[in-house]
């Protein structure tokens, strides 16, 4: 499964070898300083790990896009597909679709003026998770539900338009979850309702690439 983590790298060596790297880091913070970001639409790629769940640890990978509000707001929308393995008798296979707002709270560190930008986050997104028993293919149950996350990040600019970034978020299950039991040779599924705050740590590393302005703003 570690061939997931490769995707965002995959991503940005597409994009390098494609001769996009339009200007140096300084020529671009000496131009653009001050200048208004909100209209940016970004595509991405992105890779997951999933730990601290009922199912274990996993890795995922993805997509994403981004639609910038404003200097200090940002929207990203994304879908991972993440693979769990189930202690030894069952695979777990969860697909998330949603979107988080990002808030840039550190002034002094805003893209031009700085390479790095650290972040906050939350959102919703949509939850299919489907369970099955190793060696019976056929014997799998799924659900579908929903989900909040919330958590902080931080962007690496790497010129006027490439990013790499990273983020971690605790993400809250809002479903019944389903969990496979095998009992001295026998296997069945129960549904266990979570009473506390339960989910997983997700933690994602993406390469994204600013494609165009959608709008301007002045200053």
């Amino acid at each position: 499964m570690s061939r997931h983590l490769l995707v965002p790298f995959f991503f940005a060596a597409g994009a390098l070898l494609g001769g996009n790297l339009e200007k140096p880091f300084a020529q671009t913070r000496s131009e653009e300083s001050g200048t208004p970001q909100a209209g940016w639409f970004s595509l991405g790629g992105r890779s997951t790990l999933s730990v601290f769940g009922h199912d274990g640890a996993g890795l995922g990978t993805g997509g994403q896009f981004r639609v910038q509000l404003g200097n200090r707001v940002n929207t990203e929308w994304f879908a991972d597909y993440i693979l769990v393995p189930y202690q030894d008798f069952a695979r777990s296979e969860y697909v998330h679709i949603g979107w988080s707002v990002i808030f840039y709270p550190v002034s002094k560190w805003q893209w031009p003026s700085s390479r790095w930008q650290p972040f906050v986050l939350a959102g919703h997104c949509f939850d299919y998770n489907q369970k099955t028993f190793l060696g019976y293919p056929g014997h799998r149950r799924h659900r579908w539900g929903a989900a909040v996350q919330a958590g902080a990040g931080c962007h690496l600019h790497l010129s006027e338009r490439y990013d790499l970034t990273l983020e971690t978020q605790y993400m809250i299950h809002l479903t019944p979850e389903i969990l496979p039991e095998n009992l001295n040779g026998h296997q069945e599924f129960v549904t266990h309702s979570h009473a506390g705050l339960e989910g997983h740590w997700l933690t994602t590393l993406s390469f994204n690439y600013k494609v165009a302005r959608l709008w301007k703003r002045k200053k």
